[in-house]
């Protein structure tokens, strides 16, 4: 009998022995950890597990129901994937990074409680950026600074919602919480930054086309799903994620369809996609979370498929954007191929994994009775085709012929696209396995007459509407261009209160301190020689009053007598600037003299304020 331990330990603690380990060694090292993990959590029961005592609270590092157990399938699933992608990498970094990672993203899906919660989110955060960083160029570092403020950003809102929440319930559990104050709401906010939500959503496509080849596959897989996994659990029915979702699916578009990085392109499809996912949270019926667990599943396998692809053309070509591709399926057969798989399950054809698992949300949609709703998701489901089902494998692999001829990708790059491709057709041509795993019973049969016949009309107008975009020159051309997003407005921003900050702030900063450090150097002063103030009013009382009656009572002599009293008065002001020392005839009383004196007033205070 197997004792499990905490799905995200085996990662996070293998990803330590890795610089240890070199050569063929290593490699088996990298692909035995998944594995390990997987057998691990298919001993895991049910339940609450791994309970730790902490101060008055129990975290819980193992809450396993159906919820977290797929995600948690799906999350080995692709890491043995991508690893596989990655064996001929050399870095240690990346391979530390990669496992930490995934590992914290295992840690967010299987606690139990926000405090762990917590702490696992954060270290997403970090080894995310390690992965950017890899890149090692101007752009990639940062790209990589930005993605740690918003998510430090992100991360500080959930705490201070957590904090709020717990002193206002007492409890640490995490479960459904809902939209109700400050304090949920700002947990909604910090999970809202992982998801990329309109207007929160640039660092994605900022940040993950600048990461390395093979980190970026971890970057497309575990954030965003994660975020969609706690509001999965926390907010479910929620109405704001209906229309924050359907907003996801439609803007992105727009963005994919002008950009010439595909990278970027596939970052913005990412956007759109995971807006199903969170329409579908928050319809909140069975059969919209039912579509929103697979949709996950799915989407992990297809969109990395597509980026493992993408990634083998920048590995043997160094480039990334339309204009500089074409024609590489002479040069690159299989991974043209195991393209055009991913492009046809992310469009959602019949036979391909995003026809069985996208269209779940689709229909809890149109059964709630939100035709609009339905109709933004309809549109959404043309624009993938046009952008990610069309555009990535038409400029990659066949558009104009660029020229370049080159090797095809290499073994264990085509052996990991290849588990991917084929898990896009095999779950899309028997989905049953699939909807076994889901959270509730699955009802949806989507191999029906009208479901295929209507998708098919769909998906190949949308392809028709696309071709003849092109040919009437209506469709925007691709060039070299850099294209403004949202992230101008607070950039913008930003540059123009660090400037505030820096001019008339800081001017006015340097005017109090110069103030108040006069204040402080005339207390000083004071304390050093505390005669001189009584002295100095007293000859300055002197001489006014000497300036008016002596010219009249001495005449004779005047100007001399009040020339004296001048004269002092100056070198007293003059003795303050350095200050001056007091010999043996200045009287001085005991020490203990001043303290009865305090004690005498400290006395009559408390005898005034006891009898009024």
């Amino acid at each position: 009998m197997i004792n499990p331990v905490p799905p995200a330990a085996i990662f996070i603690i293998g990803a330590l022995l890795i610089p240890l380990l070199k050569g063929r060694l290593k490699s088996i090292y990298l692909l035995l950890l998944p594995i390990v993990g997987f057998i691990n959590l298919i001993n895991i029961p049910e339940g609450m597990h791994w309970v730790v005592r902490f101060l008055d609270y129990e975290l819980v590092f193992g809450k396993v129901d159906r919820l977290s157990l797929l995600f948690g399938y799906i999350y080995h699933l692709i890491a043995f994937i991508i690893i596989l992608y990655s064996l001929h990498l050399k870095d240690n970094a990346q391979h530390v990074a990669g496992f930490i990672y995934a590992g914290s993203s295992l840690g967010v899906v299987f606690a139990g409680d926000l405090i762990s919660l917590y702490l696992f989110w954060e270290m997403m955060t970090f080894s995310a950026v390690v992965l950017v960083w890899s890149n090692k160029t101007g752009k990639s570092i940062a790209a990589g600074f930005r993605y740690l403020l918003v998510h430090v950003f992100g991360g500080l809102c959930l705490l201070a919602g957590i904090v709020l929440y717990v002193t206002n319930t007492g409890s640490i559990e995490f479960g459904y919480i809902g939209l109700k104050d400050l304090a949920t709401f700002l947990i909604f906010i910090g999970f809202g930054v992982n998801c990329a939500w309109p207007g929160l959503h640039p660092w994605l496509p900022d940040a993950y086309p600048e990461s390395t080849i093979t980190g970026a596959v971890f970057m497309w897989t575990f954030t965003t799903k994660t975020a969609v996994y706690v509001l999965a659990r926390a907010f479910p029915g929620t109405e704001a994620l209906i229309w924050i979702g359907t907003i996801m699916t439609a803007f992105p578009i727009f963005f994919a369809v002008i950009e010439n990085n595909l990278r970027r392109v596939l970052s913005y499809s990412l956007i759109n996609q995971v807006g199903y996912m969170v329409c579908g949270i928050g319809i909140g019926t069975e059969l919209s979370i039912n579509g929103t667990v697979s949709h996950v599943f799915c989407h992990i396998l297809y969109k990395g498929l597509l980026v493992m692809s993408m990634g083998a053309v920048m590995y043997r070509t160094g480039k990334i954007n339309c204009t500089d591709l074409g024609g590489l399926y002479k040069s690159m057969p299989l991974t043209s191929l195991f393209c055009i798989v991913g492009a046809a399950s992310i469009s959602g054809f019949p036979l391909f994994s995003g026809f069985v698992c996208k269209s779940m949300v689709l229909e809890g949609a149109a059964l709630g009775g939100m035709s609009i709703i339905w109709f933004i998701l309809m549109f959404a489901s043309v624009g993938v085709l046009e952008h990610a089902g069309i555009k990535v494998p038409y400029y990659a692999f066949f558009s104009h012929d660029s020229g370049i001829r080159t090797r095809e990708a290499p073994l264990n790059m085509l052996l990991a696209m290849g588990i991917a491709a084929f898990l896009c057709i095999f779950i899309g041509v028997f989905p049953g396995p699939l909807y076994s795993l889901l959270p509730y019973h699955v009802d949806f049969e989507p191999y029906t007459t009208f479901h295929v016949v209507g998708m098919s009309q769909l998906l190949f107008f949308g392809a028709l509407a696309y071709v003849l975009f092109i040919l009437s020159g209506v469709f925007p051309a691709e060039i070299r261009a850099i294209n403004l997003d949202a992230d101008w407005f607070y950039r913008k921003a930003g540059t123009a209160f660090y400037r505030f900050c820096n001019v008339p702030l800081n001017s006015f900063r340097l005017k109090m301190q110069g103030f108040l450090s006069k204040v402080v150097d005339s207390v000083a002063k004071l304390g050093r020689d505390p005669l001189f103030i009584p002295e100095l009013a007293i000859r300055y009382v002197h001489l006014k009053i000497a300036q008016i009656l002596i010219p009249v009572a001495k005449p004779q002599g005047a100007k001399e007598r009040l020339a004296e009293l001048e004269f002092k008065l100056r070198r007293i002001q003059k003795i303050s600037e350095s200050g001056r020392e007091y010999g043996a005839d200045i009287p001085r009383r005991p020490i203990g003299l001043g303290v009865l004196l305090a004690f005498v007033l400290i006395f009559f205070y408390l005898l005034i304020y006891m009898l009024f």
